[in-house]
């Protein structure tokens, strides 16, 4: 079976997020199937940098009134169809935004541009190979299952996943006319969104069958809290949605022989561990402690909640922890982080930006990894902490209530825990999981238990990849075919 699978974003060569991760960890993992992915990208700068025996296969003179070339290539044990268009890709900022974080107000043109692309490839395939599904990650390609829709020839299964519902890519209705789309691809059954243009919500009405990371976020997004606005369309496509959680690459992420942690450590070897967490206090200028050492590895938003454990650094203080915080994101709250850390010296450090390296690091020397989410799809923090033995602490929603069970008195009485729930999802119930945690790392035999019974947590794709195996199987079985 041959997949065709399309993201703006792909480990390790572009990476905002998550989406990244799971886009180059599950072609790798289908391959125990019998499953073989080709993965197209934009052809970004590192892209074009890291693929090898790149040759050309399509030539464009005029896409979206740019030159640009389908390449085909290698990289990281990848089958890579890159879209090397510079005039929308080569630029010094992010994927999607500029230096100064603002959106490429052509946002709109790049990714239909690299939709159509991907939906000729689908349909009549490269050279010698052509895939028997298109599946398409978020909202960047989601366009070309609209294309694919109107196309009166097409007949290739889509499938999208959903990764972040937030993430919707809404434009003008005014672009509409120059899509290249007829004119009912305009309408409340296609790209129509509140009188503006949804790319993710057209690709939602277009995919055969849509799957999100974890089977609660595919129950929380039928509801206005979670649904971003779309939880009608979610509601009447209740029956076509499936949750099926994220796995990580468990040899990237492997602590007895990550090349980017000075000391290899494993379950069977835990004491190896401690050397780490000396060296990341070391690393970040902080005295040694008997208490916790926290840390946050994630995006300074709102959505992560990270305004939440800004507001609550005192209790970590107080407490006699530390705190590390590596990530960049809102303003407001880079702002707060880098306060506390000139307020607490000895007690809080912040890293502004990320590193890879250095979120490795920090997995495999912090006691606790906190994730205060309001929302989380999936999260991969959490399954990187466990892999690493660092006690998730968590918010009670989507994937996150999913991956890691809570250490009340049952769980603990039977050595199931592996970390921290916590809920409601706000401030004060924050700081109540922190001093739940702080009384749990005192009873050290406990939280030893905690962190070796995450640590042989199954964090791999190998049970999700078998889902999606099956799941391609069913829909390419045309009595299922959901949708067109």
């Amino acid at each position: 079976m041959n997949i065709l699978s399309v993201t703006a974003e792909i480990f390790p060569l572009v990476k905002t997020g998550g989406l990244a991760d799971v886009a180059s960890s599950l072609p790798k993992a289908l391959t125990a199937h019998g499953i073989h992915t080709r993965s197209m990208v934009p052809g970004y700068p590192s892209v074009m940098q890291a693929l090898t025996g790149a040759s050309p296969i399509r030539q464009y003179d005029c896409l979206f009134g740019e030159r640009a070339t389908l390449v085909a290539g290698r990289a990281d044990g990848l089958d890579i169809l890159a879209l090397d268009a510079p005039g929308f890709f080569d630029r010094r900022g992010g994927p999607y935004t500029d230096d100064h974080g603002k959106d490429y107000p052509d946002n709109w043109k790049r990714f239909a541009a690299f939709s159509f692309v991907a939906a000729q490839v689908a349909e009549q395939g490269v050279a010698d190979w052509r895939p028997d599904i298109i599946h398409a990650h978020d909202w960047h390609p989601a366009l070309s299952l609209v294309y694919l829709k109107f196309s009166s020839d097409a007949e290739i299964p889509r499938v999208l996943t959903v990764h972040n519902l937030a993430f919707q890519g809404q434009f003008p209705a005014r672009r509409f006319t120059e899509l290249g789309l007829p004119d009912e691809a305009y309408s409340i059954d296609g790209l129509e969104y509140y009188g503006d243009l949804g790319y993710l919500k057209g690709g939602l009405q277009a995919a055969d069958v849509i799957t999100v990371v974890s089977p609660t976020y595919a129950r929380e997004i039928m509801s206005p809290a979670f649904g971003m606005g779309l939880e009608g369309l979610m509601n009447e496509r209740h029956d076509d949605v499936i949750g099926i959680v994220n796995g990580i690459d468990t040899e990237v992420w492997d602590p007895s022989s990550d090349p980017l942690i000075e000391n290899h450590f494993s379950v069977r070897a835990p004491l190896r561990r401690l050397p780490n967490r000396q060296k990341l206090l070391d690393r970040f200028g902080l005295p040694n402690t008997s208490g916790p050492v926290f840390a946050a590895v994630n995006r300074l938003t709102w959505q992560k909640g990270m305004d939440l454990l800004a507001g609550v650094v005192d209790e970590i203080v107080k407490g006699g922890g530390k705190l590390i915080v590596h990530g960049q994101g809102d303003a407001v709250i880079e702002d707060a982080f880098t306060d506390a850390a000139r307020r607490f010296p000895h007690s809080v450090a912040v890293r502004i930006g990320y590193d890879e390296p250095l979120a490795h690091q920090i997995h495999a020397g912090a006691d606790a990894m906190l994730v205060p989410s309001r929302f989380e799809p999936c999260g991969l923090t959490q399954l990187y902490a466990l892999r690493y033995g660092c006690v998730p602490i968590v918010a009670r929603t989507g994937g996150l209530s999913e991956t890691i069970i809570d250490a009340n008195d049952a769980a603990l009485h039977a050595q199931v825990a592996t970390g921290i729930q916590f809920s409601p999802i706000d401030a004060n119930g924050l700081r109540l999981a922190l001093r739940r945690a702080f009384r749990l790392f005192k009873r050290r035999r406990i939280w030893e238990r905690l962190r070796r019974q995450g640590m042989r947590t199954d964090c791999s794709w190998h049970r999700s990849a078998a889902q999606y195996a099956e799941l391609y199987g069913k829909v390419l079985t045309p009595e299922i075919r959901l949708a067109g």
